[in-house]
């Protein structure tokens, strides 16, 4: 009797482009084969010869034995075969050739279909071939000539033929594909391993070989959890519960994820399914719990919307404190528990949560906007701009955040320029940026008090005390504790000579901050300035101020050694007097006129006093009046020539 074998080539789903395939169990032979059909029926069927692969990996196969319309006629059986890789130019030892290898009148017998096969056949196949499925010894047994059949003719057959022809079937499932198996236990043992970017890559590829394989997609969802990617997890989970709706761990996963959002009612929907659907023990522990924990979330909401409404902030914060340490992924709850801060006077606060909700929340132009501004308030002008422009990327004609966007740069601007003026040392400039600053934005105390702050230091090292004196005084009656504004009066005390209240205002900034360097160092400056200004001044010896340039200080020095030289004075005791003035007048022009001992007296040490000299030793200076005869007054110096001789 003769007999038809059918090979199909079966598409897989989503697969990108159809490939040239061959059959995986080597039936191959590249021409068409007749089917016989009832009177009037024709057809045929293209084979793949199995060399046209070229070492392609193979797609699962389908073979249909028929028997034609005489006795013992009729399906025979049906199997499917796993996937392979072909390899070109060898032949598979014990294949079939495909004009019938088997003895005539009988079926080429195969494997029972699997249960993938079952649940896309024909509602008309399934009677057939569940006793094939449920016994394969019956289906190894022939049928004997005019005996009964229980299979369908080919009349019944034929439209399934049809389905297996059709390439681009999408519902076909052909058993376990090999490499999807292969990804799936590599990526388990990677997961294991800890190495979650290659296990990762392995699930991916299972995914993208079986999309209906739930496995793949848990454990996919297993790695994205492992990585702190839930959003990623939740749509792995879901579909897992759509291939496989008993999936219990999945489904308590996924309510486990849903509470963490905050979404409260899916998540409780979740819990009781998995309640309902016969759980292990553990299961329905931990469901029972995590429901009795949303029961109680639900009503620590509706309070502490309650307090919001009625304008009690703080009992809302304490509630949505709560609620937050389980439904932490929750940005809605995380926005009004800002607000509620923003309402007590907590800017920073309410910034922590904003941020979190800016990156829980897609495209949460609100959440940038709302820290922009605050940043704003609170005088930090740069992370102001730069929360601004997050805002303005995910949508450029936001009117709110340009607008903000465009004071906020020119603000910016004007700072950045008076830095830049600071760093090159041109004070005044600088001065004149940050008194535009106060005018741009003078609604914000901050930026007043801030420019303020800038300016006193700029009068400070333009060697402007009094002025810096005048504007420190101001910050620092608005802010006791500025640092900056404490050490940048010192200095200007130190030049106007005022020991006492420098070293107090660097005793004040020690406290706020005793390890800056700076602050320890002028505090030691002060001290031994204030213990030299009790025993000699060169300063005020010449009644010049501290920062007197060099012509100053001879100016001053001859005038006062005219005035004050000994034969100016005929009484013994005003010629004394006189000696000892003119000595220290001389010795003041000595230190003042030399560079580096300027710098050492400067510093709180005295270049002509013995005791602080390291090493001791005498005073070359400190001399009598006769070794200052004839010195000349309005020599810059060199050897004596001459003495004044006065009537």
């Amino acid at each position: 009797m003769d007999q038809i074998i059918l090979l199909a080539n079966l598409a897989q789903r989503d697969w990108p482009k159809r490939a040239v395939s061959a059959c995986a169990c080597g039936l191959g032979g590249r021409h068409t084969l007749p089917i016989r059909l009832p009177p009037g029926g024709r057809g045929g069927l293209e084979i793949a010869d199995s060399s046209a692969t070229r070492g392609r990996s193979l797609v699962s196969c389908f073979h249909v034995t028929l028997s034609g319309m005489g006795r013992g006629g009729g399906l025979r059986s049906l199997s499917a075969r796993t996937t392979t890789q072909a390899s070109p130019g060898k032949k598979r030892p014990g294949r079939r050739p495909l004009d019938g290898g088997g003895a005539p009148g009988r079926s080429v017998v195969r494997a029972p279909p699997t249960a993938a096969f079952l649940r896309w056949a024909p509602e008309t196949l399934r009677p057939e071939l569940e006793p094939t499925r449920a016994g394969a010894a019956a289906a190894r047994v022939p049928a004997r000539a005019g005996g009964p059949h229980t299979v369908p003719s080919p009349h019944s057959v034929f439209p399934f033929l049809l389905v297996l022809v059709d390439l681009q079937y999408e519902g076909a499932e052909c058993g376990v594909n090999a490499d999807v198996e292969k990804h799936l236990e590599l990526g388990k043992k990677l997961l294991a391993a800890g190495q979650l970017a290659d296990a990762l890559s392995q699930f991916h590829a299972a995914v993208d070989g079986d999309p209906d394989n739930y496995i793949a997609y848990y454990r996919r969802a297993t790695v994205f959890l492992a990585m702190g990617k839930s959003k990623a997890a939740l749509p792995d989970l879901t579909k897992v519960i759509e291939l496989k709706m008993d999936f219990t761990a999945a489904r308590l996963q996924r309510g486990h994820l849903l509470l963490k959002q905050g979404k409260l009612d899916e998540a409780e929907d979740d819990f009781k399914k998995v309640l309902k659907s016969n759980p292990s023990e553990n299961e329905e522990k931990e469901a029972q719990s995590q429901l009795t924990k949303s029961d109680e979330m639900q009503r620590l909401r509706s309070q502490a919307l309650d307090a919001f409404e009625s304008g009690d902030y703080i009992t809302a914060i304490a509630f949505l404190d709560k609620i937050l340490e389980v439904c932490v992924w929750d940005a809605e709850l995380r926005e009004l528990r800002a607000e509620c801060f923003i309402k007590e006077g907590e800017p920073r606060k309410a910034i922590s949560d904003l941020k979190a909700a800016s990156k829980l929340k897609n495209d949460n132009t609100e959440a940038f906007y709302k820290i922009s501004i605050l940043y704003y308030q609170l005088g930090d002008h740069e992370l102001s701009l730069s929360e601004v422009r997050e805002c303005l990327k995910l949508d450029q004609d936001h009117k709110r955040c340009f607008a903000h966007y465009k004071q906020v740069k020119k603000l910016n601007k004007l700072i950045e320029s008076a830095e830049e003026l600071i760093r090159d040392g041109r004070y005044t400039d600088a001065t004149s940026k940050y008194e535009s600053v106060m005018k741009t934005e003078p609604s914000i105390v901050e930026y007043t008090v801030r420019s303020k702050e800038r300016i006193c230091h700029c009068f400070s090292k333009d060697e402007k005390p009094v002025e810096a004196i005048r504007v420190c005084s101001e910050v620092l009656q608005m802010e006791p504790d500025n640092v900056n504004a404490l050490k940048d009066r010192a200095e200007a005390y130190l030049i106007e000579e005022m020991y006492d209240e420098a070293i107090q205002d660097y005793e004040t900034a020690q406290e706020h901050n005793e390890n800056d360097q700076q602050i320890r160092e002028g505090l030691e400056k002060a001290q031994r300035l204030l213990k030299q200004s009790q025993k000699r001044d060169y300063y005020k010896i010449l009644g010049v101020k501290r920062n007197a340039k060099k012509q100053e200080i001879i100016k001053a020095y001859r005038k006062l050694a005219l005035q004050w030289h000994p034969d100016n004075f005929q009484n013994e005791e005003e010629k004394k007097k006189a000696e000892k003035k003119f000595i220290d007048i001389a010795a003041a022009k000595e230190v003042l006129s030399d560079p580096e001992m300027r710098k050492k007296f400067d510093d709180g040490e005295d270049p002509l006093d013995a005791e602080s000299q390291q090493g001791g030793g005498g005073n070359p200076f400190h001399r009598s009046w006769n070794s200052w005869q004839g010195f000349n007054p309005f020599s810059s110096g060199g050897p004596f020539r001459f003495k004044f001789h006065f009537n």
